[in-house]
């Protein structure tokens, strides 16, 4: 019987022949702990009392509270700083040359195919967009990382899910994500990986495939891995570090379920208050909104800021809305200031924020009020999750976050005024 892209990188990780359903201790390629996680990970670290480390597969990213929001943030910055300098860690990214983690760890050359990550964070599953082996994990387990190199996994059974035909305009991975996720459930695919296939899938820009990963965790999923293809191969060509090996599925690897997509059927989707599978066709819905949210690590990249400009040029924000933009690192900032996205973003009304997680995740930066709505572009929309436990967070790709921030409603571009 053949094998699944996460049965071959789990084998090769591991030294061993690994099938799903068993226990495996794997080689990590790197593990990865933010500014919240990663502070327990070093406490319990000094705790096994190791006399190693192994600081080049060690990724340490500050993003959460960053620039500080408070003293406690700013202590567990300090900490996080501290423990780079006393260990020697390089691969450190402080404020000003980092950004949101998980593209930092994109764009720094971290992920690459074949290899197996872990994070102390559970969007690590981003990585699959490129072809890895990506997951997140505990802090305990981060610790564990750090002074072994390996960790023990069981092999996950793996979704199929196949992708036909090509997205329609304005309509891209957050879409097909939500719609997955509205199909089967936030626990649809419990510590099952999801592996793309199809002639879509050469159809969807790797932005959007690392989307589509990122939200994986959403519907219980270990992982969400995509095939090696050219555009993969374009998309990392001056980023990954080292050398790397793409893998594929076997033709006779063995699926535990199988999902089909035309994606040139997926609507604009929402996904309403309080889980992401909530997910609606936007067309329909008449929601007022007090912010939109347009970042994170789910649609903070330069794509995603390209797309919602496009929409939001020569118009201005709705007088009721809030408009926050937030690229996902200064690499993206950089970007959106030589192509002139910033000037339209301001010249439209929206607040320009440096790179972080802020408002993702409910800490600063684009807290909501009691009975507040904000349109997201980000991943979750769980009670609270953005502000108040009364506020509500809908959740959109980029196009829909933008033109939304104009209508002061939830809509799809096309149903704004003059739009073509």
């Amino acid at each position: 019987m053949g094998k699944t892209i996460a049965e071959k990188i789990l084998s090769d990780k591991s030294g061993t022949d690994a099938k799903a359903g068993q226990i495996i201790v794997a080689n990590v390629d790197y593990v990865m702990v933010n500014d919240v996680t990663g502070p327990i990970a070093f406490r319990e670290y000094e705790k096994i009392g190791s006399t190693k480390i192994f600081r080049e597969k060690m990724v340490l990213i500050p993003d959460h509270y960053v620039p500080n929001k408070d003293v406690a943030s700013a202590e567990q910055a300090k900490e996080m700083r501290d423990f780079a300098k006393k260990h020697k860690v390089e691969n450190y990214y402080e404020v000003g040359k980092g950004g949101v983690c998980h593209q930092i760890m994109i764009e720094e050359g971290f992920a690459a195919p074949g290899r197996l990550i872990v994070g102390a964070d559970s969007h690590t599953c981003t990585y699959g967009g490129i072809n890895a082996f990506s997951t997140g994990i505990g802090s305990t387990e981060a610790a564990v990382a750090f002074a072994t190199g390996k960790l023990w996994f069981k092999v996950p059974e793996t979704i199929k899910v196949e992708l036909t035909g090509k997205f329609r305009k304005n309509i891209g991975g957050k879409d097909l994500i939500i719609k997955i996720i509205t199909d089967i459930g936030v626990d649809g695919a419990n510590y099952k990986a999801f592996e793309f296939h199809g002639d879509g899938v050469g159809n969807m820009r790797v932005s959007d495939r690392l989307t589509v990963s990122n939200m994986a965790i959403e519907a219980g999923g270990k992982a969400g891995i995509f095939p090696f293809d050219n555009l993969t191969k374009d998309y990392i060509k001056d980023t990954a570090k080292g050398e790397y090996t793409p893998v594929s599925a076997d033709p006779d690897a063995k699926y535990c379920q199988v999902l089909k997509y035309d994606l040139s059927k997926i609507d604009s989707m929402v996904a309403f208050p309080h889980l992401p599978s909530n997910g609606r066709a936007v067309k329909g819905t008449n929601v007022k909104i007090d912010q939109a949210y347009l970042g994170s690590c789910t649609n903070g990249r330069i794509e995603d800021m390209r797309a919602a400009a496009a929409i939001v040029k020569g118009r201005k924000v709705h007088p009721d809305v809030r408009f926050l933009v937030v690229p996902a690192t200064q690499k993206v900032y950089r970007q959106m200031l030589d192509e002139g996205l910033m000037e339209i973003f301001l010249d439209a009304g929206a607040f320009i924020s440096g790179p972080t997680c802020g408002a993702c995740l409910g800490g600063y930066m684009g807290i909501l009020a009691a009975g507040e709505k904000a349109v997201s572009s980000t991943n979750r929309n769980f009670i609270g999750r953005m502000g108040d436990k009364n506020s509500e967070v809908y959740l959109a790709g980029p196009e829909v976050t933008a033109a939304s921030a104009i209508a002061g409603k939830i809509v799809t571009p096309e149903q704004l005024e003059g739009y073509r």
